[in-house]
């Protein structure tokens, strides 16, 4: 849909990789042609020295720039690119298909599957990004779930001027636009789409789409407290 392209979402003249989008074509569309893009790469170097405790399978398809850090237990599969003076903390499974540019930070006990984060993305704390987009500079909060897949499995919809919008795939999480802040624990179903500079709210459940600039708030949790006295025995 030429209204939902890439640039509605992202700011690519800095993008490396900036091909993968066209600019007549859905912003997701870079997904389905990503693994073939990484697969097509005529040549992968690894700029590091991988630590004892890091596991690269399949290294010759994987790229890692210079100055990016890989700390113990960190699981890489390849195809994956990752640019340079990212942050790949303990634990973290970089589940193949997956193109982190510059400053990115994947965190303890994330997983990252079939994914692109633009410079400077953070998925920092306790993560599933599933078949998604992360603009330059966005954050997640800990314990985010980018959910990919329906619990019916059938194709992903996305909603935009009161219109469906088939997007073709039947695993696609969300593409959330460059600044985007993500509080802790939120849940962002598959096919939603949120505009740059956004900022949600924690423990939310995001679905649909959300235009750029806006602040996502829920109602506050209602419980109630009561206080017994200690019986004496």
């Amino acid at each position: 849909m030429s209204l939902l392209t890439a640039k509605l979402f992202f700011s690519l003249e800095q993008v490396c990789h900036r091909e993968l989008w066209s600019e007549d074509e859905s912003a997701w569309s870079a997904l389905q042609r990503l693994e073939k893009y990484l697969l097509s790469r005529s040549s992968f170097k690894i700029n590091i020295d991988i630590p004892a405790g890091v596991c690269v399978k399949n290294p010759e398809s994987v790229s890692i720039g210079e100055g990016t850090i890989l700390e113990p237990g960190v699981l890489i599969e390849g195809p994956c690119i990752i640019g340079k003076n990212c942050h790949i903390r303990h634990g973290a499974f970089l589940r193949g298909g997956v193109l982190c540019g510059d400053h990115c930070v994947v965190g303890h006990s994330t997983e990252i599957k079939h994914s692109i984060l633009l410079d400077g993305a953070q998925a920092a704390h306790l993560n599933y990004v599933g078949d998604s987009i992360l603009g330059h500079g966005v954050n997640l909060g800990a314990g985010v779930k980018c959910a990919n897949l329906r619990l019916d499995r059938r194709e992903i919809s996305v909603y935009f001027e009161d219109q469906k919008v088939m997007t073709g795939l039947k695993k696609f999480g969300c593409i959330l636009g460059d600044g985007c802040q993500i509080g802790c624990n939120v849940v962002i179903n598959p096919g939603t789409l949120i505009g740059p500079h956004s900022v949600s709210y924690p423990l939310l459940n995001l679905h649909g789409f959300i235009p750029a600039n806006s602040r996502v708030k829920g109602k506050s949790h209602e419980y109630e407290i009561e206080t017994t006295a200690i019986l004496n025995h």
